[in-house]
Order: C-alpha cells, then sequence, then structure tokens
C-alpha cells in the first residue's frame, strides 16, 4: 500500500485549517442564537382593543396576529408593521394598537405585540 506522508509543516497547516473552520463554525453558532435586534418590553398605558372584522366573524377566521410596534420617546405608537397574521385581522389590529399608549421611555423603541382574535363558542 501506498501511503502518503506529510511533513510536520504541512501538518501544523491542516491542523491550522481544521481549528480555524472550528472556530468559524462556533462562531456562526453564537451569532446565529443571537437575535439581530431584540425587543423591548415597555408597559402600556392605555389600550384599545381591536374591532373584529365582520367580514372575517362570517368566514370563521380566528388566530393570532404578531405586530412590530415602533413607540418614540414620549409613548406614542409611531409604526407598526404586521409579523404575521391574517390580512383580514391584521388591519384591524393595526389599526387599534396605533390608539394605544405605552410609558414613557429614554428613547424610540420597538415593541413586539401579539393580539388574539378568538370566535365565541
Amino acid at each position: 500500500m501506498n501511503y502518503i506522508r506529510f511533513d510536520s509543516a504541512s501538518r501544523k497547516l491542516w491542523r491550522n485549517g481544521v481549528r480555524l473552520i472550528q472556530i468559524t463554525a462556533l462562531a456562526l453558532m453564537v451569532l446565529s442564537a443571537i437575535p439581530a435586534r431584540a425587543a423591548d418590553q415597555r408597559a402600556v398605558k392605555s389600550r384599545f382593543a381591536p374591532v373584529y372584522p365582520e367580514i372575517a366573524k362570517r368566514m370563521k377566521i380566528s388566530g393570532t396576529v404578531r405586530l412590530e410596534v415602533t413607540v418614540d420617546a414620549v409613548g406614542k405608537v409611531t409604526d407598526v408593521k404586521t409579523l404575521s397574521g391574517n390580512h383580514l385581522l391584521s388591519a384591524a389590529a393595526e389599526d387599534a394598537v396605533r390608539k394605544w399608549r405605552f410609558e414613557p421611555g429614554p428613547d424610540v423603541s420597538t415593541v413586539d405585540v401579539s393580539l388574539e382574535f378568538a370566535l365565541s363558542q
């Protein structure tokens, strides 16, 4: 049988390459576990319930709508973006959350809000 022999310089280069790959893989795993932007938690001062859309009631649509809400330093909602949920329900959820007021904070922040739409039995 023919064996491939590596000299000591080649072995060191090989080991360094393997270590570099391991370190890179570890760094990618750690970075993927950290959220790109963590949502702040601010207390809600005033909350308005969403109006269940009549068409959604007739179609028996229910579910959860997740929203990303941008709040200024005073506590006023400046922007609302739907992250997930039914389109018919998300419009009603966005309209309701735009009327909410949050506790004042040091700066503009982003808050994740989930609203549940359920049909009464």
